[in-house]
């Protein structure tokens, strides 16, 4: 539980970059070989990695200080600059990170001519990887998506060796802190009272939704995967994970937390956001459903032309 990877000199690499880079490896690796079972352009996808997941990195750090600007609202000029870009200490937002990717994907699918789903369903499984590294970086820097302090049997207590976690936790300068939990051991701070550790229950989320994809991989459906992602993403992350995280509450409809209770917030920012995702998810995978099924190996329509009944094809 320290975020640093690599110190050489000034210059560190962080365990953050490493562990989400490694799950985009993978996620890549097991997408590149389902395009090539499925004869899809396989440098296309390449492709389709490559410059969603700069554009994704770039949504998912804006969204991140949009929604987070107290922590750098006290900078200006290029001291303000370098925080808003530096994120080897962690500080993306997975739902900017996703939408600005999406909206990448899109425009080359438009561009390239090819049918958006199927090569969007081709990235399921692999963002499920990408979580789970990105939840594996957050542990290592301890101050990322902390949870809030309960009385349940599931409570955390940080060792007090994870300086990340107890520095931040302990530092009033942190918007949400526990310096009211906070007691000086061993000559420094240190946050004692035990609290969700919602970093593993992202990384559960990730590997649940690992195994759901090879099910929704299933489909004839294009399109059917990519809604089901969004769709269980959305009720895990806001229904579980974001429940016990220590975040602020917008508008604050419910909050229960202390050495007596249980750890429970709502509503985040992240909740209210997922609402009209699900709905949206739902009503997509009905207007898929609807759709003939696309053999594997067939390229579908690009968007704007209509999929052929396997009659009309005949």
């Amino acid at each position: 539980m320290h975020p640093v990877f690599l110190q050489i000199g000034n210059f560190s690499i962080a365990w953050y970059g490493v562990l989400m880079t490694l799950g985009i490896f993978i996620g890549a690796v097991i997408g590149t070989r389902m395009v090539r079972r499925r004869g899809l352009n396989e440098q296309l996808f390449s492709d389709m990695i490559l410059w969603p997941l700069v554009v994704g990195f770039i949504g998912a750090r804006l969204l991140f200080v949009a929604t987070s600007w107290e922590l750098f609202s006290d900078k200006s000029g290029l001291a303000l600059l370098y925080d808003i870009i530096n994120i080897r200490q962690g500080g993306i937002s997975i739902h900017g990170g996703l939408i600005a990717g999406v909206g990448m994907l899109y425009y080359m699918a438009r561009r390239h001519r090819v049918n958006f789903y199927q090569y969007a369903d081709m990235f399921v499984p692999g963002i499920g990887f990408a979580i789970v590294g990105g939840r594996l970086g957050n542990i290592m820097n301890g101050s990322d998506t902390v949870g809030r302090v309960t009385d349940w049997a599931v409570g955390y207590r940080w060792p007090d060796w994870a300086r990340g976690f107890h520095d931040a936790m302990c530092n009033p300068a942190t918007e949400e802190n526990l310096v009211q939990y906070c007691k000086t051991i061993g000559g420094q701070q240190v946050m004692t009272a035990p609290v969700h550790f919602t970093q593993v229950y992202g990384i559960i989320i990730g590997i649940i939704l690992i195994i759901a994809s090879a099910f929704w991989m299933r489909s004839r459906h294009p399109g059917w995967a990519f809604w089901q992602f969004w769709l269980w993403y959305s009720i895990l992350r806001a229904g579980w994970e974001e429940t016990f995280r220590l975040n602020p509450l917008s508008p604050n409809l419910y909050l229960n937390e202390g050495l007596s209770n249980p750890g429970i917030g709502l509503l985040t920012l992240t909740q209210v956001l997922s609402i009209p995702l699900v709905l949206l998810s739902i009503y997509m995978l009905w207007r898929v459903a609807r759709q003939p099924e696309i053999p594997f190996g067939q390229p579908a329509p690009a968007a704007g032309q209509p999929i052929k009944s396997e009659t009309e094809r005949s």
